[in-house]
């Protein structure tokens, strides 16, 4: 038995989609609650969106609440206030709305290096949110978009209620994969290899003959449309958009995520998202300032365990 779970890491590791398809299966039967197991699953989404461009291509964001504000918004104000009946085509119009967003931030974003490019992304997020905040009209302003209707799901030949917190659950869950396997295509394509070579070298990666600018923004538009979708399904999942899904403080949690279970590995945001999310959970149930214990916890993988839970666990496989 010891033998297996030193060999489950590598397993996972090597057969990774079909790890999430078993695990997250399960998932929902072995957290307190269903509706935190979507949540879960919510924010691994927007955090394997973050560890893209940060884990992969080595550029840190401080701003990606703007796009997972920007999926919420676009997938609640056309059920709210466009009054659209189709999930589909409102689930589209806010990864639609976080694509372009990407698109336009990162053009401008960059055109610059390090910490530039950082507080660059913090501002346009912060501009977004103070949009947000005073277009009450179409926003909802300080109280959030609320009124949000969840329409039955509509298959071919079938309809299907996403009120009950287990039918959301994989429905969720049904979009989540198909996510991560694209996520995983991009990875072992030759454009994911580049990515990484730009994390580890830029300059020998503009050598080798690459237009390392395009790569660049083709990432962070891959980026920001899963965060997009990670932001249109909270939407859902909620029925109301919180103003703060744009704040700073949504995108200081999906770095500490990210950090958490391990960036720049396959499952470290989905591990470090379930961590942080179970954590504030439970802690929050007993003690009033639970967000100091997150953060004494959060400093001691910082310092030492630096890889993250996960890429800890899979750094220290059986060979």
């Amino acid at each position: 038995m010891r033998e297996a779970l030193r060999r489950l890491p590598a397993w996972v590791t090597a057969h990774p989609i079909a790890s999430f398809i078993v695990f997250f299966a399960v998932f929902p039967f072995l957290v307190p609650y269903q509706s935190l197991a979507t949540q879960v699953l919510i924010f691994g989404l927007f955090a394997l969106g973050f560890n893209l461009l940060y884990g992969y291509t080595g550029l840190l964001s401080f701003g990606h609440a703007a796009y997972y504000g920007l999926g919420a918004y676009g997938t609640g104000i056309a059920l709210a206030k466009l009054q659209l009946t189709s999930l589909w085509v409102a689930l589209g119009l806010g990864f639609g709305a976080a694509m372009v967003g990407g698109a336009l931030v990162g053009f401008f974003c960059l055109r610059r290096r390090g910490i530039y490019f950082a507080m660059l992304t913090l501002a346009f997020a912060q501009m977004l949110y103070f949009i947000a905040f005073h277009a009450a009209d179409l926003t909802g302003g300080d109280d959030g978009l609320r009124g949000i209707p969840l329409y039955p799901l509509s298959l071919p030949g079938v309809s299907l209620s996403l009120r009950h917190p287990l039918a959301f659950y994989f429905f969720a869950y049904a979009l989540v994969v198909l996510a991560v396997a694209a996520l995983k295509r991009i990875l072992d394509s030759p454009f994911g290899a580049v990515l990484q070579a730009i994390r580890e070298n830029s300059d020998r990666a503009v050598a080798c003959g690459y237009n390392i600018n395009r790569i660049k923004l083709l990432s962070f538009v891959f980026s920001a449309s899963f965060a997009g979708l990670a932001g249109a399904l909270d939407a859902l999942r909620l029925t109301v958009v919180p103003v703060e899904s744009l704040y700073y403080t949504t995108s200081a949690q999906v770095v500490i995520m990210t950090l958490l279970g391990g960036a720049g590995t396959f499952f470290g945001p989905f591990v470090g998202a379930a961590t942080f999310l179970v954590l504030a959970d439970r802690l929050s149930l007993f003690i009033e300032f639970w967000p100091l214990v997150i953060g004494v916890i959060f400093m001691a993988f910082v310092l030492f365990l630096p890889r993250g839970i996960w890429g800890t666990l899979t750094s220290r496989r059986a060979p």
